[in-house]
């Protein structure tokens, strides 16, 4: 059921997103110069590597590295990323993963592929079984303000928790706390 919703879903919200990706990719285009898209390793189900697209939110010469763990990583933002990033229109693309099976619009959020403490902490708890999500339950508990640690505990908590209802339920919190920009540090 869950790959049924995420695919119908996902093919709904294919054709507006479009229209808002072309307004997007402007706007990265005149702000800065390269590409429009990122295409970073992450890692997916069973711990197998994917290249996920995202909006560039960051300058070219930015290293491939967790944002919290670069000092000032807001000076590698473009004018634009900060916005894209609050409001997660930066994810757009990630549609497209959805589609494929490589993610899901709820799981863990996928770590880079040089996040070994990130991915040991998941293969230990089980999550890495989980496809990672557009969005999750750790996502929408605290984003970037939360530890490993606390990411891996409420990542945990939804392996054990997840049904349909509750992934609706982060669904609906997703779509608040992207408006508010809420637990967005850079």
């Amino acid at each position: 059921m869950k790959r049924l919703f995420d695919i119908t879903c996902a093919l709904i919200l294919a054709p507006p997103a479009a229209v808002i990706m072309l307004f997007v990719a402007i706007a990265v285009k005149l702000s800065s110069r390269g590409p429009v898209l990122h295409w970073s390793s992450r890692v997916g189900k069973d711990k197998k590597l994917f290249k996920m697209a995202k909006v560039r939110t960051m300058k070219l010469d930015t290293p491939q590295l967790a944002t919290h763990l670069m000092k000032e990583s807001g000076s590698y933002l473009t004018p634009v990323g900060g916005f894209l990033r609050k409001t997660s229109l930066d994810e757009i693309p990630q549609l497209w993963h959805i589609i494929t099976g490589e993610m899901s619009f709820v799981g863990p959020r996928p770590a880079l592929f040089n996040q070994d403490d990130l991915v040991e902490l998941r293969e230990k708890a089980g999550i890495t079984s989980l496809a990672p999500g557009l969005t999750g339950w750790a996502q929408i508990m605290g984003r970037d303000e939360l530890s490993i640690e606390e990411k891996v505990r409420l990542e945990t908590e939804y392996l054990n928790r997840r049904s349909f209802w509750f992934d609706v339920y982060i669904i609906i919190l997703t779509f608040f706390f992207a408006i508010t920009g809420k637990g967005v540090a850079h």
